[in-house]
C-alpha cells in the first residue's frame, strides 16, 4: 500500500489508523472503524444533493489540480472543496492529483476547513486520510506523470466516479508553450485518462465565460466547434499552433546568443500574438478555449461538463463568509481604497462586472455532477454512446446585473466608516477615485499626465548628458510606464466588457434541484443584495485575507 504523510510525520511513516480502516473498507467492502464527531458520538448526517429523477452517493471522486499562474485560482483548491462539501462523511475516497507543491496539508490546514477542525476535533487529520488520497501529479504528463504500478495499486481507474479537472495557468501573458502544455494538452491527457475507467460517471471541466473574448451582447451556452475562431473566416488547427510553440523553443534553445529572458519574451509574445491573430485578447482565454475544443473533439462515452464561471469572488456564506485567496481584477478598486495609492482607474461604473461568490460556483459544480451522473442516465450505459459536452455559465449579468458603480460606492462608503491606520499612526482619509471609462480616455490621460513629462525628462537628460542621473531616472520611470501601459492592454478588455452571459441551462439545473436543497445548495444570483454583500462580506474578506 502506497504511504502519505503530513508535515508532522516522518515520510516513512503509516498512515493513522482510520486511513488505513477506510482502506479495508475500500478494497473488500468491510465497515471502516466508527470516526465520530469530536467528542464521541456517531458522525452527523452527510448531505446529499437532489435533482429532479433522482438521488446519488458520490463514492469516489478525482480533482486534478495543477496551479501555475496565479495563486488561489482554480486548480487543487476547487478539487478539495468539491471533494469535502459533497459527501463528508459517506465520500469513500477522493484522489486528488496535486503538484508537489504544496502539499495536500498547507491546503486543508487554511481557515476555510476551520468548521470540519472544529467538528472532528483530534481526529480531524484521520478524517482527512479517510477521505483523501493525494497524488503527486502534472496534467502535462500522461496519466498524469502516475506510474502505472501506483495507479493498479489503489485501484484508481476501477474506483471513480467522477473526474473534476480544475487545473489550469491563469496568467494572462504565459510563455505560449506553458499554456498548450497545461491548457489545452493537459486536457486531453485528462480525456485520455477518463477512457480507462470503466466506472466513471462523470468528467466536469472548468473553464472560463470569458473564452468568448470580447463579443457583445448575449454569449449563448454552447461548446466550441472544432477550429472554430472568434474571427470570421478563419479556422484554428490546434496542431499547427503545438508545431509554432515548438519551433519557436527549438530556434530559441539553438541560438547561442538568446538568453532565458529573452526566451521567455518570444515565448509569451508569441502566445499573444497568436491569441489576438484569432481575436481574443489575451493567451490564457485562448488556451482555455483550444482546451474546450479538445474536451469536444476527443468525446467520452461518459456525460462531459464544461462549467465558465464569471468572475469568482469572496465566499458569501458557507463555509467561510468572505474567505478568498487570489487578486481578482475588480479587488483592485477595494486595495486602491484601502491604500489610498490608486486615484485612476480603468472602468465604466455604468457596466456590469459579471462576478460570483464562490461559493456559488462550487455549488453549480456539484449540482451539474449530480445531474449529469443521475439514475436517469444508467439506462443508456448498456449502450454508450458520445456525448456533447453540456455547458453551463455560472455568472450574474443576465438574472442579477451588478454594475462596476454598486463595488465603487461600497468600497468608497466602508473606507470612510472604517478608515484604515496609516504606518505613522494617522488615520487614512478617504478619497474618491476617478474612473475613465473607455481606452481612448485612458491614453489622453496617461499621455498629459505622464507621457509629456517622461519626454522632457528624456529630453532634459540628453541636453545635460545623462549627468544628475537624469538617464537613470528617465530608464526607470519609463520602465514603470511600460508596465503600466502592458497591464491596462491585458485586462482593459475585461475591465470594458460588454457582453452578457446566458444562463439558461444554469436556471434549467436549479429548476431541477428539489426545493429543500435549493437553498443549501444555492447558486442563484437573485438571491445575492450586491450592495450588502460587497460592504459586510467581500470588502471585509479581502482586507481580512489579502492586505495581511
Amino acid at each position: 500500500m502506497a504511504k502519505f504523510s503530513f508535515a508532522d510525520a516522518d515520510a516513512d511513516e503509516d498512515p493513522p489508523p482510520a486511513a488505513a480502516g477506510s482502506d479495508k473498507r475500500k478494497r473488500d467492502g468491510s465497515p471502516a472503524p466508527d470516526d465520530g464527531a469530536a467528542g464521541g458520538g456517531p458522525p452527523p448526517k452527510a448531505r446529499r444533493l437532489e435533482v429532479a429523477g433522482g438521488e446519488r452517493e458520490e463514492r469516489a471522486v478525482a480533482g486534478c489540480g495543477r496551479e501555475v499562474g496565479r495563486v488561489g485560482a482554480g486548480g487543487d483548491g476547487n478539487a478539495m472543496g468539491i471533494s469535502m462539501r459533497i459527501d463528508p462523511d459517506l465520500l469513500d475516497c477522493s484522489i486528488c492529483f496535486e503538484p508537489l507543491c504544496p502539499p495536500l496539508y498547507q491546503v486543508v490546514g487554511k481557515e476555510l476547513f476551520g468548521l470540519l477542525r472544529e467538528k472532528h476535533g483530534d481526529r480531524f487529520q484521520s478524517f482527512i486520510w479517510e477521505k483523501i488520497v493525494p497524488l503527486a501529479g502534472d496534467v502535462m504528463r500522461e496519466d498524469f506523470g502516475v506510474d502505472s504500478e501506483t495507479l493498479r495499486e489503489l485501484r484508481v481507474t476501477q474506483e471513480l466516479d467522477v473526474i473534476v479537472n480544475g487545473a489550469a495557468t491563469t496568467n494572462f501573458y504565459e510563455r505560449y508553450d506553458v499554456a498548450l502544455d497545461v491548457n489545452v494538452m493537459g486536457v486531453k491527457h485528462m480525456c485520455n485518462f477518463a477512457k480507462k475507467c470503466p466506472n466513471l460517471k462523470v468528467l466536469l471541466h472548468v473553464s472560463t465565460a470569458y473564452v468568448a473574448g470580447e463579443k457583445q451582447g448575449l454569449v449563448q451556452e454552447r461548446p466550441f466547434k472544432n477550429g472554430e475562431t472568434l474571427l470570421e473566416g478563419t479556422r484554428l488547427d490546434i496542431d499547427t499552433e503545438l508545431k509554432l510553440a515548438k519551433d519557436l523553443k527549438k530556434q530559441l534553445e539553438a541560438d547561442v546568443d538568446s538568453s532565458p529572458k529573452a526566451e521567455r519574451k518570444a515565448m509569451k509574445d508569441l502566445g499573444l500574438t497568436r491569441a489576438r491573430h484569432f481575436r481574443w485578447p489575451n493567451t490564457y482565454v485562448f488556451t482555455k478555449s483550444m482546451g474546450e475544443m479538445v474536451l469536444s473533439q476527443l468525446q467520452c462515452d461518459v456525460p462531459v461538463v464544461i462549467v465558465r464561471p464569471s468572475i469568482i469572488t469572496s465566499v458569501q456564506n458557507d463555509p467561510l463568509p468572505g474567505w478568498i485567496e487570489g487578486t481578482r481584477t475588480i479587488d483592485t478598486i477595494v486595495i486602491g481604497y484601502a491604500k489610498q495609492n490608486l486615484t485612476y482607474f480603468l472602468a465604466d461604473l455604468n457596466l456590469t462586472m459579471d462576478v460570483m461568490p464562490g461559493d456559488m460556483v462550487v455549488n453549480a459544480m456539484m449540482a451539474a455532477i449530480v445531474a449529469h451522473s443521475s439514475s436517469s442516465l444508467e439506462k443508456t450505459k448498456s449502450h454508450p454512446k458520445q456525448h456533447a459536452p453540456a455547458v453551463y455559465h455560472v455568472s450574474s449579468s443576465l438574472r442579477n446585473p451588478a454594475p462596476y458603480n454598486v463595488l465603487h460606492e461600497a468600497g468608497f462608503r466602508y473606507f470612510t466608516e472604517h478608515p484604515r491606520v496609516g504606518p505613522d499612526g494617522r488615520t487614512v482619509r478617504t478619497h474618491k477615485m476617478t474612473f475613465l471609462s473607455s481606452m481612448a480616455s485612458f491614453h489622453l490621460f496617461m499621455m498629459l499626465r505622464y507621457r509629456l513629462l517622461l519626454e522632457l525628462l528624456h529630453l532634459l537628460s540628453i541636453l545635460c548628458c545623462g549627468l544628475f542621473g537624469l538617464d537613470t531616472l528617465y530608464h526607470d520611470q519609463a520602465r514603470k510606464y511600460r508596465f503600466v501601459m502592458h497591464l491596462v492592454d491585458l485586462y482593459g478588455p475585461f475591465a470594458l466588457f460588454k457582453g452578457c452571459f446566458d444562463d439558461v441551462n444554469l436556471n434549467k439545473l436549479r429548476l431541477a434541484m428539489t426545493s429543500n436543497h435549493g437553498s443549501l445548495f444555492n447558486f442563484d444570483p437573485k438571491t445575492i443584495d450586491w450592495d450588502e454583500y460587497f460592504y459586510r462580506v467581500h470588502i471585509p474578506g479581502v482586507i481580512k485575507y489579502m492586505l495581511k
